[in-house]
């Protein structure tokens, strides 16, 4: 591939990185207070938290492998979370980060393949 698409890869795995850090970090309440209204036990959202930031980081690994499983897990998450969005009713405003982390972890999965 071409530079620019390498950088544009780049920059998406970092987005991807920080927000993911930013939300379960930073805002970690908030995180309780959503999985507490969607009625999700404790032990799922901390055990999310923990595999949403594995995936984060395998982002930026040089194996490939550990790349695919990375977004692929991301992806995988962010459907899941949509589909949560939509079970609860959510409006579609809500479902937006979860939208655009999918679409991160799809794009950086078809380049990675």
């Amino acid at each position: 591939m071409n530079l620019s698409m390498e950088i544009l890869i780049q920059v998406l795995k970092t987005i991807a990185l920080v927000s993911i850090l930013f939300v379960w970090v930073v805002r970690y309440n908030n995180i309780q207070n959503e999985f507490e209204k969607y009625n999700l036990p404790n032990w799922l959202r901390d055990m999310v938290g923990i595999i949403k930031i594995s995936f984060a980081v395998m982002l930026h690994s040089d194996i490939i492998t550990m790349i695919l499983i990375g977004s692929g897990g991301i992806s995988l998450l962010m459907s899941a979370a949509i589909f949560t969005h939509f079970r609860v009713k959510n409006e579609l405003y809500k479902m937006l980060p979860a939208l655009s982390l999918l679409s991160i972890g799809l794009v950086i999965f078809m380049y990675t393949l």
